[in-house]
């Protein structure tokens, strides 16, 4: 068995000592420059990952969960491992797996990755069990959400006397309340995961040190075929009340998020060349986060184009030197 380097361990080291540093300066920061520094603290892991491999990636994940074990708490260590860390650490090895292309049915000369479309499924997988997990650990439930919405009337109504709250109305809120968190939490962390790993393979392939390729992201992000079946069943769960409600709920916003990630993707695929697509894009992103029905209209484009995209390159000893992209 081959000895780990002592080299490449120190500078998984150093990556996770970066990244729970980050974390620590996230949790002493207002709510959405908390949310920058928690996204950013994936990138040391990703880095080390797609730079130097799995062992680098290990030593990262295990540094930077020690630090927060000795520094804050073990709760909080295990939560920072499985919103951050684990998805960047598992992330960087699924984009570092690689195999023959002619065990797919491809050329003898060439290498197939593991495909982005299955990437980004792994990653709406993980972040929807460190939801779930996460939701057990606090407890999360109408005890915590219910307040929220009391203190909203309240605030109403000290605005406003003359505002009377419909019970019915009152109860229907925080049933909805308390769905749409868990899948707001999901939807934000898939988006802002992939955002990570994307500067993460731009910084890994100025360095030189990238082993995959750069992707054309428009033409290859798109999501697993299976996943239309997970998506339908988070909402199906939805319907069922209780735990099973919270549990569909959380799968709906995070693999929702990637089939809106796909479909991002694809419109900017289909605007290729159009004199009008700069302000066609900013006006679908703008308008897809403050409208609802834009962002459904995205999220139909994403579920109506699924498929895989393989990334080949030439393997060391073949002398094709180009690069493309085979669909399955």
């Amino acid at each position: 068995m081959k000895r780990p380097d002592i080299k490449t361990l120190l500078i998984g080291a150093l990556a996770g000592l970066t990244a729970a540093l980050l974390v620590l300066g996230a949790s002493m920061q207002p709510s959405f420059f908390s949310a920058l520094l928690y996204t950013a603290s994936a990138l040391p892991i990703l880095i080390v990952g797609l730079g130097w491999g799995n062992t680098a990636a290990v030593s990262a994940v295990v540094s930077a969960a020690a630090l927060g074990a000795i520094l804050i708490s073990p709760s909080f260590a295990l939560i920072m491992t499985m919103v951050t860390l684990l998805p960047a650490g598992w992330l960087s090895h699924l984009a570092n797996l690689a195999r023959p292309a002619a065990e797919l049915g491809g050329p003898d000369h060439l290498l197939a990755w593991y495909p982005l479309s299955d990437i980004l499924l792994h990653l709406c997988g993980l972040v929807t069990l460190a939801v779930i997990v996460i939701g057990v650990i606090i407890g999360y439930g109408p005890e915590i959400t219910d307040p929220i919405v009391d203190l909203l009337i309240t605030s109403l109504k000290q605005q406003q006397p003359e505002f009377m709250p419909d019970p019915a109305a009152t109860a229907q809120t925080k049933s909805l309340i308390l769905l749409m968190l868990p899948a707001l939490q999901g939807g934000m962390w898939v988006s802002m995961l992939f955002a990570a790993y994307y500067f993460a393979v731009r910084i890994v392939a100025a360095s030189g040190r990238g082993l995959r390729p750069r992707e054309d992201i428009p033409s290859s992000l798109r999501m697993n075929r299976n996943s239309i079946f997970i998506f339908l069943a988070g909402l199906a769960a939805c319907f069922f009340g209780g735990v099973p409600a919270l549990v569909g709920a959380t799968v709906i916003g995070a693999f929702g998020a990637g089939f809106m990630l796909s479909g991002f993707a694809s419109l900017h695929f289909r605007t290729r060349g159009k004199d009008w697509r700069i302000p066609a894009l900013i006006l679908c992103y703008l308008t897809s986060m403050l409208m609802l029905l834009p962002a459904l209209l995205i999220l139909v484009l994403g579920l109506s184009d699924t498929r895989k995209a393989i990334a080949l390159t030439p393997t060391k000893d073949a002398d094709a030197p180009k690069q493309s992209d085979t669909k399955i």
